[in-house]
């Protein structure tokens, strides 16, 4: 009789192998709650086990990786990220292979991108192009935000699909890019309303689209036309103003999750958002394209 181990799962041969199974032992775990000495098994990119040596039978055929003197974390989650994504007659460089790439090997493991659709373009048909881009170059997991670029009743039920059928549930919406990408008050109450219904997530742009596009053709008729003409477009309280506006258009349909597109010149809108306890994330949209 054999006294081999026996596989924590059976998988045929030609998958029993180091490539499929990972054994990290004597490190130091980091959670976000503690860190502790512990070891970890790995099988087909799933975790299988994590805790002392003595308590887990290693099957034959595994990858040992020593980590003394290391610690083991987490895979991190970039919940921002634009592969490939046209805008402005360009294309970013990074496609979702090199950029998924560039991920895994900084210790990013699932990202989460934006699915942008052109206005009055169906919502559905954006988020099956970008899954058709997605889908045969990703190195690592991924998720979809989609955009809300404009309002109508075929991007209201599209919504419900989105959120019911398809596993989305944030959405983000724009108060910037006039003309582009930019949602009036109403909108977004709409928008706001229908999102909370569907116990989704709001994303916001928060600056003055309308003060922006008035900047943005003064300073060209100026002769600024670069880089430092992108920060000039949009003072602080171009930001602040919006962010104050986006956290009372959410506070009318509240309870709603809501995340604002915010810098340092959100003071204003801080304490308003404090004032009607709506949480509020960071991304800084002076220093961020989108």
């Amino acid at each position: 009789m054999s006294t081999s181990p026996k596989p924590v799962k059976k998988v045929p041969i030609h998958l029993q192998s180091a490539q499929n199974r990972v054994y990290i032992k004597n490190g130091e775990i980091v959670n976000h709650d503690k860190s502790f000495k512990a070891d970890v098994y790995i099988e087909d990119g799933i975790i299988k086990f994590v805790g002392p040596s003595s308590e887990i039978t290693i099957p034959g055929g595994v990858r040992t990786i020593d980590a003394s003197g290391l610690m083991i974390i987490p895979g991190g989650i970039d919940p921002h990220t634009h592969m490939q994504l046209p805008f402005g007659g360009a294309v970013a460089v990074d496609d979702f292979y090199h950029g998924t790439k560039a991920a895994v090997a900084g210790g990013t493991t699932m990202i989460i991108d934006f699915v942008l659709p052109n206005k009055h373009e169906s919502m559905i048909e954006a988020y099956d192009k970008w899954r058709s881009w997605a889908d045969p170059k990703v190195c690592c997991d991924y998720g979809l935000h989609v955009g809300i670029t404009w309002w109508s009743k075929s991007v209201s039920e599209e919504i419900g699909i989105l959120c019911k059928e398809l596993g989305v549930n944030s959405f983000k919406t724009f108060m910037a890019y006039k003309g582009l990408y930019q949602l009036n008050d109403s909108d977004l109450l709409d928008v706001f309303e229908r999102i909370r219904h569907l116990n989704g997530v709001a994303m916001v742009h928060a600056e003055n689209g309308d003060i922006i596009a008035k900047n943005t053709q003064r300073l060209l008729a100026e002769g600024i036309n670069g880089p430092e003409g992108h920060e000039l477009s949009r003072p602080e309280e171009v930001e602040a103003e919006a962010v104050h506006r986006a956290c009372v258009l959410a506070h009318q349909v509240r309870p709603l999750p809501c995340r604002q597109t915010v810098g340092d010149g959100w003071e204003e809108g801080g304490r308003r958002r404090r004032s009607v306890s709506m949480p509020v994330e960071c991304h800084c949209a002076l220093c961020r394209a989108l």
